[in-house]
């Protein structure tokens, strides 16, 4: 099965940046959707960005557009989220999951990476 590992994550102020890397195992890396999600204590986990398997296809949050990019490297297995002008409510654990099939809804991704954790003071 796929296995992920975020890293990336750190403390940093209002309007700094920050990219988040996910490294994935397995051949089929390119078959699968790939999606990055947050939680912050006390809320939901929340959908932050998807793309699709050969990178053709991105969808954001509208609380990340124009903020925030997705991309991948099919030939590393590997799947960025490059911060921009963060907000502190942008701090959350940051995960980076893998789906099948594509969609905004966490139940449809199946491999889940452990999380980092990026605090943007004010």
């Amino acid at each position: 099965q796929v296995q992920l590992v975020e890293s990336g994550g750190g403390l940093v102020q209002a309007g700094d940046s920050l990219r988040l890397s996910c490294a994935a195992s397995g051949r089929t890396f390119s078959s699968y959707t790939m999606g990055w999600f947050r939680q912050a204590p006390g809320k939901e986990r929340e959908f932050v960005a998807r793309i699709s398997g050969t990178g053709g296809i991105t969808y954001y949050a509208d609380s990340v557009k124009g903020r925030f990019t997705i991309s991948r490297d099919n030939a590393k297995n590997t799947v960025y989220l490059q911060m921009n002008s963060l907000k502190p409510e942008d701090t959350a654990v940051y995960r980076c999951a893998a789906a099948a099939l594509g969609g905004s809804d966490y139940r449809r991704y199946g491999y889940w990476g452990q999380g980092t954790q990026v605090t943007v003071s004010s």
